[in-house]
């Protein structure tokens, strides 16, 4: 039996908000049948099996939703099924979310390829291409090395070091940049032949390749002119980003699924499949007790692994209604709910987590959202909450992806998928909504 306060400290770390679970994780939950019936495996991982030629798919997602969690587990599903598969969350050694570009992207790929296909692929065609312009990247990559005096492995390391200066050293990213950019199409051309190399040695049992690259959904809108690097990475540069000769599955930001270009996004890669909130209420504002259920089993299959003789509403709660409020309060958003309940368990002295410490983690979120929202978007969110619509604007796509706004869907009677939005119910308690709702006509 743990004592108190080894208790406390595990709970706490088991509500980490910011490490996706690896796939078959004890402590994943289903939550298909509250997500509308999004399913990763068929919408996705099935297009790549049945399809004779290479995919390019697009997965995007409020930034908290599981979506990284969920690509783990495709990683798994096709590895089941014969595909080796390349995952890597290009915002953690790569790309700065705050300002990247198609370069950085190709950069990154072409640095996470090396890394875990050299041992099966003969690296060459790609250190010519470096070797062709180790004159122009030597200093940017911070070496005094030659490259021709350099072992392979030496050779190999170019890149990682060219991607974490793009990354980390924000006066050498325009630099690295403008040296690659006229060549990217030639880059593209010998990582493809490293790729075809790759596919003739994969190790038994597998026949073909894919590449998962995660987080690109984090990537901050930036406007230049009447473009954005969101239509310059996914629309302007789409043809270069399909071309590596392999299967592909990006994250892309939400705001951007839902912009005036949704129709061209669909034409190039297409349906986009997009993971909802876990539905904790109706759009007509009821308790969703299967959403709520399922929001619940979230915290239970963590707390099990902890303290299992432990009761969830009455020893680790001091209540049910205190348990229920947390799970309303999180809206579905599974990286709100972790975060919430961290908070609370970081107020407790002792268990069980009272309403007093639930309440004081849901007023210090609830004042983050408070900063997050804009004057002049207060009425929009009012509107938002009574019609439980969105409109095709930018402000509308902000709200969505500060997660302000949040996507619910479900299936009717008649089995057609229903898609409606709401507010994030931390901001219901807010006094400039409020006063906003109250002037509704």
């Amino acid at each position: 039996m743990l004592d108190s306060q080894e208790l406390l400290t595990n709970l706490y770390n088991a509500f980490n908000p910011f490490e996706p679970l690896p796939a078959g994780d004890p402590k994943y939950v289903d939550c298909r049948d509250v997500r509308g019936d999004a399913d990763i495996f068929n919408e996705l991982g099935n297009r790549m099996r049945l399809a004779k030629s290479n995919t390019c798919q697009l997965y995007s997602g409020h930034r908290g939703a599981g979506k990284s969690t969920e690509l783990l587990r495709l990683k798994q599903y096709l590895e089941n099924r014969q595909f080796y598969v390349v995952y890597f969350a290009a915002d953690e050694e790569d790309i700065d979310s705050e300002d990247a570009q198609y370069t950085d992207i190709l950069l990154a790929c072409t640095r996470r390829l090396l890394k875990d296909l050299q041992k099966i692929a003969n690296p060459q065609p790609i250190l010519n291409w470096l070797k062709e312009r180790w004159q122009d990247l030597k200093d940017l990559a911070q070496t005094p090395m030659e490259f021709e005096g350099m072992e392979v492995e030496s050779q190999l390391s170019q890149f990682a070091k060219l991607t974490a200066n793009l990354r980390a050293v924000p006066e050498l990213r325009q630099q690295i940049r403008q040296k690659v950019n006229p060549h990217t199409v030639t880059l593209i051309k010998v990582l493809n032949e490293f790729l075809a190399d790759a596919k003739k040695h994969l190790p038994n049992g597998y026949t073909q390749l894919a590449v998962i690259v995660d987080n690109l959904d984090r990537m901050v809108l930036v406007k230049d002119g009447d473009n954005t690097n969101y239509e310059e990475v996914f629309l302007d540069r789409s043809e270069q980003l399909k071309a590596l000769d392999c299967h592909l599955v990006y994250t892309a930001p939400i705001s951007m699924l839902y912009s005036k270009r949704a129709t061209d996004i669909r034409d190039i890669y297409g349906e986009c499949l997009i993971l909802p909130m876990i539905m904790v209420k109706t759009h007509k504002g009821e308790t969703y007790q299967p959403g709520v259920n399922k929001v619940k089993e979230v915290i239970k299959k963590r707390v099990r692994e902890i303290a299992p003789e432990l009761s969830l509403e009455n020893e680790i709660f001091d209540s049910p209604q205190t348990l229920e409020r947390l799970c309303l309060l999180s809206g579905g958003h599974v990286r709100n709910l972790l975060l919430l309940t961290q908070d609370a368990i970081g107020r407790t002295e002792e268990l069980p987590i009272t309403e007093k410490e639930v309440r004081r983690a849901i007023t210090q979120a609830r004042d983050t959202y408070r900063r997050a929202v804009e004057n002049h978007q207060w009425s929009l969110l009012a509107e938002v909450s009574h019609s439980k619509r969105i409109i095709n604007d930018d402000q509308y796509r902000s709200l969505m992806y500060n997660r302000c706004l949040l996507e619910y869907r479900y299936l009717d009677d008649d089995g057609e998928m229903q898609r409606w939005y709401d507010i994030h119910p931390l901001i219901q308690g807010i006094s400039e909504f409020k006063e906003a709702v109250a002037k509704l006509p």
